[in-house]
């Protein structure tokens, strides 16, 4: 099941504070009930959405699912369960597996088509594989979630059509800067988005650009990336100077306010540099928000955060968003039929476990009567082989169509046979569409 909130259900401000302390979310649903088998967390600057494996059955796996979720934000986040009210959808079965393959191919970003979303799709899966919340389904459903985003980017234009974020604020403020490549750029961050939005700098022909890190892996990126670092000293300063500043981390508290840029420009006069005369520019990448708003009552200085790059997201490409959504269904649909034939396998074991026993057993009665040419054991296992051939092939026709717990059934009925464990497939799962 899935617990989804995104921009298409919940606001800016729920969703920032959401991207609090996420890693530690997964962790907690896993040890909210032994019924949670594992947990998996994806949260990126405009959705957050909790992937979790329950052994329960049916008519309570959602209620637990939401419950173990709602708890594990608010114990990690603060949050309480009424704030995020209305703000979520749940989503089961085969409709998990077409949502999250979507999710990873861009399908249901701000910009469609965008490639961050699918790495970081992949880390939330190493994230949970590093805290131990990962399960065998949820590593199925992930893995293959990569490959449908592989096979929409390799089939179909989305991903020719489709912007970043990072591209599509820097074509916003391209209306506002008449000559990058005399721009004075200071990069924040350091992370993958800051080596996305680091080369499309560089496509606008921007040249001047330093970059600083909070945590201290300044030196590291610049050398890299064939820029300067910025130290923890010099920081306040180079905001203030810089005609661009972008922000892109993971911290938790905003690293650039008025009174940094203040403070900056203070030292800057005090150091004998002319004052300022041209305009510039804030863009926050970052979710939680990276930049306090009082930066917007700087007279000189304009923001741009994500919240108001969303509002000037372009349209869908449709023919591109039609063939790849075609591409993600066909996908989703081989992981339903695979998954399914999982679900009727204990109890084809069984029965083979008992048709075979059954075997073993005529076979060493012929052997005492001196079937020493093994013509009856032959006969026997042909005859076994043709007799199981039918009830294998009924058995992935009633799975593919949800009915694997009806064969169980039968089996059970007429021979006795139960599974060691409980067949759950994924397609009789009832669908459950809950609007928080």
């Amino acid at each position: 099941m899935c617990v989804t909130a995104s921009h298409k259900t919940a606001s800016f401000e729920l969703l920032e504070r959401l991207s609090t302390h996420p890693a530690a979310i997964a962790p907690l649903i896993s040890a909210h009930s032994d019924c949670v088998q594992g947990a998996v967390v994806v949260a990126t600057c405009n959705r957050f959405e909790a992937y979790v494996e329950m052994d329960e059955p049916v008519t309570a796996a959602a209620a637990l699912g939401v419950e173990a979720t709602l708890l594990a934000i608010e114990s990690a986040t603060g949050i309480p369960a009424e704030d995020v009210a209305g703000s979520y959808r749940v989503l089961q079965g085969d409709e998990v597996a077409e949502h999250l393959f979507a999710v990873a191919s861009g399908l249901e970003s701000v910009v469609v088509g965008e490639g961050e979303i699918a790495g970081q799709v992949r880390r939330a899966l190493a994230q949970a594989r590093t805290d131990g919340t990962s399960s065998r389904e949820l590593e199925r459903l992930f893995q293959r979630a990569s490959e449908a985003q592989r096979g929409v980017k390799n089939s179909t234009a989305l991903g020719r059509a489709g912007r970043s974020l990072v591209r599509l604020a820097l074509e916003l403020a391209d209306s506002r800067i008449a000559d990058w490549s005399n721009l004075r750029v200071l990069l924040v961050g350091t992370g993958s988005y800051a080596a996305a939005t680091l080369a499309a700098l560089r496509d606008h022909g921007a040249e001047d650009i330093s970059v600083h890190s909070p945590s201290g892996r300044a030196q590291v990126f610049a050398a890299k990336h064939g820029i300067s670092a910025v130290a923890s000293g010099a920081y306040a300063r180079e905001a203030a100077e810089a005609d661009l500043v972008i922000t892109c981390t993971s911290a938790e508290t905003t690293v650039l306010s008025a009174g940094v840029i203040a403070a900056g420009a203070e030292a800057s006069l005090a150091a004998g540099a002319a004052p300022r005369t041209r305009r510039r520019m804030v863009i926050d990448l970052g979710l939680p928000r990276n930049v306090d708003p009082d930066v917007a009552t700087l007279g000189d200085l304009d923001l741009l955060d994500l919240e108001t790059i969303r509002l000037h997201a372009p349209l869908e490409e449709l023919q591109a968003t039609d063939a790849a959504r075609q591409v993600v269904r066909d996908a989703a649909r081989r992981f339903a039929d695979v998954g399914e034939r999982r679900a009727v396998e204990p109890a084809l074991v069984a029965l083979r476990t008992k048709v075979f026993g059954l075997l073993d057993s005529e076979i060493a009665r012929a052997r005492a009567r001196g079937d020493e040419d093994g013509s009856t054991e032959q006969a026997l296992r042909h005859l076994v082989g043709v007799l199981l051939h039918t009830p294998t092939a009924r058995a992935h026709e009633l799975a593919a169509a949800g009915r694997a717990d009806e064969y169980a059934a039968a089996l059970e009925t007429l021979f006795g046979v139960a599974p060691a464990a409980a067949p759950a497939a994924a397609a009789s799962v009832p669908r459950l569409d809950v609007a928080g």
